[in-house]
């Protein structure tokens, strides 16, 4: 089913009404709790999520959704929406205004519809399938990239990555002009706005990545996972955006190295 203008509507009213969740909170008593695997959780993560699950409860209740704080809700019209209220806890906790909520719109498992939402700064990216991706409503382009040497990487942090991970990342970055960690969402965005060249991460889960596909190849860039596959509801976590697709097969080859 294509997506309409209805549907873009409504992710971005989902991102507006998370972003008057959390901004109170930033910078302020925000409720810090550990959830069951020690990853940070606060309010407004939660209240965020929940306004998001309502809006889309009272207008798509036939659609599903999956989010990072609440149990999936199973729906029957083969659409889901996918949600990350706060991508990158971490950095909201410590006042960083580089975390982003993440809202997607899967059809049979394909993402067809993106956003990238910063609330504090205010800076948002919406991608859709065959159309442009926009940074705050102006159509913008991921930047060429000649050769791996001349790349700037991004990952959030080595220590995510696995041994074998850690070893095929630590191939590439060995290869490229400069690595910068930290990031989260954030950095996907900075691909899809030409300021970056490459992020690779692992571990991922569908709503850490999902929204980001839309958003980075509307803007003429690819996303897939580590063998080169495109990115769907099963996918393994395993990450690679790229904003200039002639890179992708050099970087598979060399992530291909892992544990030599």
């Amino acid at each position: 089913m294509p997506v309409t203008q209805a549907d873009i509507d409504l992710a971005n009213r989902l991102a507006d009404a998370a972003g008057a969740a959390i901004r109170p909170y930033f910078r302020a008593e925000h409720g810090l709790e550990a959830k069951a695997d020690a990853s940070p959780v606060t309010l407004a993560d939660k209240e965020a999520e929940a306004v998001m699950r309502r809006l889309i409860i009272a207008e798509r209740p036939m659609d599903a959704i999956v989010g990072e704080e609440e149990a999936t809700r199973e729906g029957t019209s083969g659409r889901t929406w996918v949600l990350d209220p706060i991508d990158g806890t971490r950095s909201f906790i410590a006042g960083r205004p580089i975390f982003g909520t993440l809202i997607a719109l899967l059809d049979n498992g394909w993402p067809v519809l993106g956003i990238i939402d910063q609330p504090i700064i205010k800076e948002r990216w919406v991608g859709v399938t065959g159309r442009t991706t926009t940074f705050n409503g102006q159509p913008i382009q991921a930047r060429t990239c000649r050769e791996l040497s001349q790349a700037l990487l991004a990952t959030t942090s080595p220590a995510l990555f696995e041994d074998d991970q850690l070893h095929a990342f630590e191939h590439v970055d060995g290869q490229v002009m400069s690595t910068i960690l930290g990031g989260d969402c954030y950095n996907y965005g900075l691909v899809a706005s030409g300021h970056l060249d490459l992020v690779i991460e692992a571990g991922l889960k569908l709503h850490d990545f999902a929204a980001l596909v839309p958003v980075v190849e509307g803007a003429g860039g690819r996303m897939c996972d580590w063998q080169g596959d495109p990115l769907h509801a099963a996918s393994n976590g395993e990450v690679i955006a790229a904003g200039d697709p002639a890179r992708i097969e050099e970087i598979v080859e060399t992530l291909a190295c892992r544990g030599h």
